[in-house]
């Protein structure tokens, strides 16, 4: 057993809430990401990690140091890292000769490695070399995918679930119209993903509904897509089970159509029509002789089967 894996029994208040903090939970807390650089980054991959950060804080853990390592044959001192920071996250920036401007993505399960997706940087526009204004830190962004191949196929399906673990922020209720600051753009075309971010400008447009400008602030990414580490169906199956405290409970008798109705369905016992109350008006109301006929028909006896 290693160090991390024995029960700890805390000792002081302090060591027992950030043990129940990292408890597992109904409802979890945001996820954290760790930006880990390579024993050999250069200056543009330390610089992509430095703006992944910046979108990222304050959910994300940077560790400066270089680390000698390679995830894509040895991941266990990333589950180590992650353990120990609590992060479900992580980003490995690394660059060499056969694999230049390289970022990996990935994400764990338990704090094991789930998915992994290597991607290669060929331009990136870094987020100080754009001079606009930016939005505030902690800001919640709007993602959007566009291109067949994030519904198509299953790397970039992947790897759309990836990105959205990874910058979908803090979770909330409601969204007010002036806090949607933050446009997160996601194209998959030529077997490429561009990543572009903007700044979002409500203009007057002389009604209610303002008028929406995008204005990018940077950083751009122009990623290609190199190896890939997938989880299993049925790990991944296992990774997005749901606590049965949290499913919504099934409600007996009661459907939707298409548009959202909802349409219930009423059990009643056979009803006699002819006892039914109805409106007493002249036009529903019987004749004397109906009414003498129906008396004479109850008060006779009635005959048995024999006769």
């Amino acid at each position: 057993m290693s160090a991390l894996d024995r029960v700890v029994k805390p000792k002081t208040r302090r060591s027992k809430r950030f043990l129940e903090h990292r408890a597992p939970k109904l409802t979890e807390n945001d996820k954290n990401a760790m930006l880990i650089k390579g024993g050999n980054a250069n200056m543009i991959v330390t610089q992509a990690l430095k703006d992944l950060y910046s979108l990222k804080k304050p959910n994300c853990v940077t560790y400066k140091k270089k680390n000698m390592t390679r995830p894509f044959e040895d991941p266990t001192s990333l589950e180590f890292f992650a353990k120990k920071s609590d992060c479900s996250l992580f980003v490995f920036g690394s660059h060499n000769k056969k694999r230049p401007n390289n970022l990996i993505f990935g994400r764990l399960f338990d704090f094991h490695l789930l998915d992994m997706i290597e991607l290669g940087l060929e331009k990136f526009v870094s987020l100080q070399d754009v001079k606009s204004s930016k939005c505030p830190e902690g800001t919640k962004p709007l993602l959007i995918f566009a291109g067949d191949a994030f519904e198509i196929n299953e790397d970039y399906r992947r790897l759309k679930s990836l990105l959205i673990d990874f910058f979908r922020g803090p979770a909330v209720s409601a969204v007010r119209l002036a806090g949607l600051e933050h446009v997160m753009h996601f194209t998959a075309a030529d077997g490429k993903i561009f990543m572009r971010s903007y700044k979002v400008l409500l203009k007057k447009s002389g009604c209610r509904t303002p008028r929406i400008e995008l204005e990018e602030m940077g950083p751009s990414f122009d990623f290609v897509m190199r190896r890939t580490h997938l989880a299993s169906d049925d790990l991944y199956k296992l990774s997005l089970k749901r606590p049965k405290a949290l499913q919504a409970k099934k409600k007996k008798n009661l459907s939707h159509d298409t548009f959202g109705t909802q349409y219930g369905r009423i059990h009643m016992q056979k009803q006699d029509l002819s006892k039914l109350q109805t409106r007493k008006v002249k036009a529903l109301k019987k004749r004397p002789t109906e009414t003498m006929l129906a008396a004479n028909e109850d008060s006779s006896p009635k005959k048995s089967k024999s006769e």
